[in-house]
């Protein structure tokens, strides 16, 4: 029998297990919405023709060897040679990549993390079945697909054009993501909202917004009008931006969440309306409470006017959006902390913004972030369930955003009752993404999977699908590796706070060794501080360094096989960076040890081999596109109208990576190097000069005999930020070099003990 397409069924079916749904009133809630959603949701024809465009982005050789049906969950007749079949778009679409991943062996990754393998993809006709006469039935154990951090919109998406946007959405729907944030363009509503119902004016909003880099934390009323103001283009294209991102997401099926109102108002609502109940808040990380940042005005949730704003803010919403999916994100307390602990009073704060999002959607559910709960000792069990318990079972989910590390649900009785994120759904709230590629592909997978995964043997598949072929050398690296793939998968910032990327700024004297010879090179293994106001978070080592270095030679003996593979050059590159990251913090504590020692030949010695690490780690950079300065200050660039603006969101872009938030000509920003990136350009024009202004200090302090000038270094390493910040000038956008080579140039160069030059370099 010859036919259209081969004989590939996948049935994606998204429902609540009974299990689950016997869990209570919360769940039934949800259930509730899930059908409401159901009802309402774009026609078959159309999350089918959604389908087939990811489809034909993705693998246009093979668009008419794959067809898409949307079924409904009571469809319960399977036939063999049935098309992929889903309730929605988006669990056809995963349906196409499960078919890809566990058939035809292919691997789905961002562009700049190593982008997609497809060529073990066969050609058309050749396509693996299905060795099953029924097909294959895959059944989500949890409704829900969560993605996203209120800061991931900053932290990664700051920048998007619509090209960018729609590749995303792309990822999100081959992931099985059915429940992201929708932030893109908030600000035009509240524009129109404050100016046609509140009577305020575009200058009484000048202040209100930050700049295009920090808008996260402006709509989370922890600043106000650092990097702004906004020019009026700014507003028009967000929205005019997140009605295209809202139409393909409701298009696959999605259940994109819109923002909400959380009290977060202008300086202008206070003259606008003096009786109002608004309180100004507390200071948020700026320098000397620099109220021209910092202490933004928060509406009390029991003043008759919060209701009000929040219901004009939903109504416009779907005035301009056309509908909406019910679920709303509102975090009035996120590092902001209520001003009264009594209990009564949490409660009606959490039922009048329930109010404000139920007075526009009648069927509006809140959903919370509840990383309040894991870092507010405020929040203590009568505080936290009065909030909880403000709005009615099922109209409010709580986020659990830090559950691999300090999972609330397991010390609150599983929120009170109230549904959360992994009860009724799982969850990827990085701050910042298109980093460390191996733990989204396995987080998203865990959306379908209803057993314990055995790690050791995913990761053995997944690398012979994100390279192609399997190698017994590349496996073993990855088995070395394994154990650590769980870490650090914020890409906001770095956990481990490398001295590279995040310098201490404080007096040598207070900086001490510690030392642990378990684990590198038998030499002192990390860096502390001792404790002071100015505090140095110490660079930590989670894992054996030596084992890391055996992965990465594993990785070099392979490279002959795989160099041609970006997604390997990009593994190679990432890993060799760690590596040579940490190397470079065992450098500086050994400056330090020699300036203790007033050994001025040996740490003048040492401080340039810190600099010359940094180069060539710059170098190593430069070879993978994904580890690159210049992408994101162009693609800031590219969104401006005129030079002005290209000014502004060029000093927004670098200033968010660097000095982050105020700062004096002597006291930096409380936030610096928050959001610090390991890209090429950014090492060699930036940290490697910081470095060297701080070596020049500690040798003029030795030359000298004087203590070490700390106001005078901070002096001139903020100035250089500061320039830095204003400067102009251009980095590449396109990556040079050849990774391999330049890797195996490194390893023998710092890590081979084998190479003379090396030992000459250790000792």
């Amino acid at each position: 029998m010859n036919l259209p397409f081969p004989a590939i069924f996948i049935m994606f079916i998204i429902s609540i297990p009974s299990s689950i749904a016997a869990a209570g009133v919360g769940v039934d809630a949800i259930s509730r919405l899930i059908e409401i959603q159901d009802r309402e949701r774009a026609s078959p024809s159309v999350q089918e023709a959604a389908a087939r465009g990811v489809l034909l982005r993705l693998l246009p050789s093979h668009s008419s060897s794959f067809h898409f049906q949307i079924i409904s969950k009571e469809y319960i007749s399977i036939l063999l040679f049935l098309p992929i079949e889903g309730t929605t778009g988006v669990d056809i679409v995963s349906g196409l990549h499960w078919y890809l991943k566990h058939w035809c062996g292919s691997h789905i990754s961002w562009d700049k993390t190593g982008g997609s393998q497809l060529f073990s993809v066969p050609d058309t006709g050749f396509l693996p079945r299905i060795p099953h006469s029924a097909g294959v039935s895959v059944q989500r154990p949890i409704p829900w697909s969560y993605y996203q951090n209120a800061v991931t919109s900053s932290y990664s998406f700051a920048w998007w054009d619509w090209e960018r946007w729609e590749k995303e959405i792309d990822w999100m729907a081959l992931q099985g993501v059915n429940l992201p944030l929708a932030f893109t363009g908030q600000e035009a509503i509240w524009q129109k909202v404050f100016q046609e119902k509140f009577n305020m004016s575009i200058s009484d909003l000048d202040d209100f917004f930050g700049g295009p880099a920090f808008l996260a934390w402006s709509r989370m009323g922890n600043l106000h009008g650092w990097g702004g103001p906004l020019p009026q283009s700014w507003f028009d294209n967000q929205l005019i931006l997140q009605k295209k991102i809202l139409a393909r997401m409701y298009e696959l099926g999605m259940t994109p969440v819109l923002p909400a109102f959380s009290g977060n108002v202008p300086a202008a609502l206070k003259y606008i309306f003096p009786s109002a109940k608004i309180t100004r808040l507390g200071n948020w990380f700026s320098v000397k409470n620099d109220l021209k940042w910092c202490c933004t005005y928060l509406l009390d949730a029991t003043d008759s006017l919060f209701i009000e704003i929040g219901k004009a803010f939903i109504e416009k919403q779907l005035q301009e959006y056309g509908r909406t999916s019910h679920i709303y994100n509102c975090d009035t307390f996120d590092e902001n902390t209520p001003p009264i602990d009594d209990p009564e009073y949490i409660s009606s704060l959490g039922a009048a913004i329930f109010k404000g999002l139920q007075s526009g959607d009648d069927e509006a559910v809140w959903l919370m972030q509840g990383w309040l709960f894991s870092y507010d000792p405020f929040w203590r069990p009568p505080q936290m369930k009065a909030l909880l318990h403000s709005v009615p079972v099922g109209k409010l989910v709580v986020l659990d955003l830090f559950a691999e590390v300090k999972p609330i649900w397991v010390t609150s009785e599983q929120f009170y009752g109230v549904p959360y994120i992994w009860k009724v759904g799982v969850g990827m709230s990085m701050e910042g993404i298109e980093q460390n590629p191996i733990v989204y592909d396995l987080m998203s997978e865990m959306a379908f999977q209803h057993k314990k995964i055995d790690v050791k043997a995913w990761v053995d598949l997944y690398s012979t699908r994100r390279y192609g072929q399997s190698l017994p050398l590349i496996q073993k690296g990855w088995n070395v590796l394994y154990h650590t793939i769980y870490n650090c998968t914020d890409g906001a910032y770095d956990k481990n706070r490398d001295v590279i990327v995040a310098f201490p700024d404080v007096d040598p004297s207070l900086i001490s060794v510690q030392h642990d010879q378990s684990h590198h090179y038998d030499r002192p293994s990390a860096t502390f501080i001792k404790e002071t106001t100015d505090t140095f978070d110490r660079p930590h080592l989670w894992y054996s360094t030596s084992e890391v270095i055996y992965a990465l030679e594993l990785f070099i003996t392979s490279g002959d096989e795989l160099s041609r593979s970006k997604a390997y050059r990009y593994d190679l590159v990432d890993l060799t960076r760690q590596v040579l990251a940490k190397y470079a913090n065992e450098l500086f504590s050994e400056v330090i040890e020699a300036y203790k020692s007033q050994d001025l030949h040996r740490m003048t010695l040492l401080s340039q081999r810190f600099l010359d690490l940094v180069e060539d780690l710059d170098t190593l950079l430069a070879c993978h596109d994904g580890f690159l300065l210049g992408p994101w200050l162009e693609s800031a660039k590219q969104l401006a109208q005129n030079e002005e603006q290209e000014r502004q969101f060029e000093w927004n872009a670098r200033t968010q990576i660097t000095m982050w938030f105020d700062n004096t000509k002597e006291e930096a920003s409380l936030l610096r190097d928050y959001g610090n990136k390991y890209w090429s350009g950014l090492l060699h024009d930036y940290y490697g000069p910081r470095a060297a202004i701080y070596f020049k200090y500690l040798r003029e302090s030795l030359e000298r005999d004087e203590d070490f000038k700390l106001i005078e270094w901070r002096r001139e390493w903020i100035n250089l930020t500061n320039e830095w910040q204003k400067s102009r000038n251009i980095f590449p956008v396109e990556s040079k070099g050849d990774a391999l080579i330049t890797s195996r140039w490194l390893f023998n160069k710092y890590l081979n003990l084998t190479n003379p030059e090396t030992k000459l370099i250790q000792e």
